[in-house]
């Protein structure tokens, strides 16, 4: 029960950092102020992130997807790669690795000691954690209510954990192995995603990548229509569609 568990809040983790997501687009709620409130105080936040810095971090993707300028073109360019390759990542998320790495990270940046793209440029300090420190200690209260604050303890271990390991997999599946960077069409990848892929991997229809990037501010909610309807136009005909996470990942261990 505790590993389902950890695998669930995991990808329930991702399915709050796909709303910030949403909110980094303005895509969430139509108030602006509104918007960006609920995307850190509700999404953000309880997950260790943060919409100010993470917007203009993603917007920089979506201008310059698959140019240099690209800041997650290094989580695309090292596919594929070995069998024996990919279980070492995987292992290195499932066992907590990847976790700590991205835990030591998080608080170099909010600390203002980060460089380069990650750099904090406002609210850096002891004070970036108010918003992490509230929330989780409002989860954590509701929890001791309940006469169960211990199982705060698999909230933290989802994040150190199985999160990782489906961040990993989206990252894969969005924009690794693409046939052609030159083509809207084939620059990006959506991957049909079965009921429990959806339970499991990929949360409030992420997995439509292709459609939010030929139109960023479609909400999430509407992308499976947004694909449907491309696809009885005969648009999707030659564009980069995958069956299941399974046939991404088969591909990603390749080489």
């Amino acid at each position: 029960m505790v590993v389902a568990a950890v695998l669930v809040i995991g990808a329930r983790q991702l399915g709050f950092a796909v709303l910030m997501h949403e909110a980094a687009h303005r895509s969430l709620l139509a108030s602006r102020r509104l918007n960006d409130v609920v995307g850190n105080w509700l999404c953000a936040f309880p997950i260790w992130s943060d919409l100010r810095p993470y917007r203009p971090y993603h917007l920089q993707h979506h201008a310059k997807n698959w140019t240099e300028d690209d800041p997650d073109l290094g989580l695309a360019n090292p596919f594929p790669i070995t069998p024996a390759s990919l279980r070492r990542k995987v292992w290195r998320d499932l066992s907590g690795q990847t976790g700590w790495k991205r835990l030591k990270a998080t608080v170099r940046r909010d600390l203002g000691r980060s460089r380069g793209r990650v750099k904090r440029n406002f609210d850096a300090g002891w004070e970036a954690f108010s918003g992490v420190l509230v929330t989780n200690g409002i989860l954590l209260a509701i929890l001791a209510l309940c006469g169960h604050p211990a199982l705060y303890l698999l909230w933290v271990v989802a994040w150190l954990t199985s999160y990782s390991l489906v961040m990993r997999i989206r990252s894969i599946a969005e924009h690794a192995m693409i046939p052609d960077p030159t083509d809207e069409l084939n620059n990006t990848r959506t991957t049909v995603a079965r009921a429990w892929e959806r339970l499991l991997v990929a949360p409030n229809c992420v997995n439509y990548h292709l459609e939010h990037h030929l139109l960023p501010t479609v909400p999430h909610y509407n992308l499976r229509r947004m694909h449907r309807m491309l696809r009885e136009r005969g648009i999707l005909d030659r564009a980069c569609v995958a069956r299941g996470y399974a046939s991404v990942l088969r591909l990603a261990a390749s080489q």
